[in-house]
């Protein structure tokens, strides 16, 4: 999916991170479901039901502490009739850094665009996901400090695809909407994007998101 918006220069590159940045949890999730013989989909199935008040959402907002998250989890779970670890979920999350991401970040700063990361993350500091693994946790941190600006929903108790979350992140980088290009995995949370008039990029294959966001930036990304 691809927003079209070609009314004012584009001075700005937003990014979410797992799915574009990171490889996709749901990749994980699904092997996930395979190993503990759950039917496809289920995760998926979870996050969609209630999306704004349903554990995952509460624990992006910082609303719930991961130990009340995994309780509400496997509550959620229970009611469509299956068992799941919603702790292991949470360690699911860690994918890995795509290394021609992080060099389209470079090359966007380089040629003068504002980068911001719009993310919906959880907590960390309660062993929560990556806590762990202080490797990978610095690997992470080096790239998130190439950012101009970071919006989390840990931290602003909004989340995507809540309107606010975007326009904070516009607000941040004194920009209007339709002065941004607005990468994520998910439709979902690129239609209110495309609603503020940012340009919009699905990224499914990372490597087709980067030739198109080549083609609206008029810069080699790859």
């Amino acid at each position: 999916m691809s927003g079209v918006n070609n009314d004012q220069t584009i001075r700005a590159v937003l990014w979410d991170f797992g799915g574009v940045i990171l490889t996709s949890p749901f990749d994980a999730f699904a092997h996930y479901e395979r190993s503990a013989g759950l039917p496809e989909s289920l995760i998926r199935k979870i996050n969609s039901t209630n999306p704004d008040t349903n554990a995952w959402a509460r624990l992006e907002r910082s609303e719930v502490s991961i130990a009340e998250f995994a309780d509400i989890f496997n509550g959620e779970a229970q009611v469509l009739g299956h068992t799941v670890d919603a702790r292991q979920l949470l360690s699911l999350l860690n994918g890995q850094i795509r290394p021609q991401m992080v060099e389209a970040l470079r090359r966007c700063k380089d040629a003068g665009y504002k980068i911001a990361c719009l993310t919906n993350n959880v907590n960390t500091s309660e062993g929560g996901p990556g806590a762990s693994d202080p490797g990978r946790a610095a690997a992470v941190a080096e790239v998130m400090s190439m950012f101009d600006h970071v919006t989390e929903s840990r931290h602003t108790g909004v989340r995507k695809p809540e309107v606010r979350f975007y326009e904070m992140a516009c607000e941040a980088l004194e920009i209007h909407p339709r002065e941004a290009v607005f990468l994520d995995d998910l439709g979902i949370n690129l239609k209110p994007a495309a609603a503020l008039g940012m340009r919009t990029i699905k990224v499914t294959d990372p490597d087709v998101a980067l030739r198109e966001l080549s083609a609206v930036l008029q810069i080699e990304l790859l």
